[in-house]
């Protein structure tokens, strides 16, 4: 049985609800296999585990072994986290340890202004 789509179903599939659904796609930039470099994988797999539900797509890449990679993605410094979708495209750069820096970042909490 052959089916159609119909304009209302295109619509559909780009509606915001969809979109939430979709994974998030993470690429993560080390140099080489330094506690450092170690340090930001657990933490950016951390994230990925318990605060996107294993809903998303990492890449780690080392810049060492990938270097095109790393200028293609114009990488500065190690370890660079970079989220390329949903847009905007963003970038972590530097230690992962600020991770509600992530979180609001990739709209898991809300960003608050504090008025001093």
């Amino acid at each position: 049985m052959k089916t159609n789509k119909t304009p209302a179903t295109k619509t559909a599939a780009q509606s915001p609800t969809s979109r939430a659904r979709s994974k998030y796609v993470l690429r993560l930039f080390v140099a080489g296999a330094t506690d450092r470099s170690r340090q930001a994988v657990l933490r950016v797999r951390q994230l990925c585990a318990t605060e996107l539900k294993d809903n998303c797509e990492l890449e780690v890449i080392d810049i060492y072994q990938q270097p095109h990679l790393a200028r293609g993605n114009q990488i500065v410094a190690t370890p660079t986290l970079i989220i390329a979708f949903p847009p905007p495209l963003r970038r972590f750069i530097g230690s992962l340890a600020n991770i509600t820096g992530l979180l609001v970042e990739l709209d898991l909490i809300k960003k608050v202004k504090i008025a001093l």
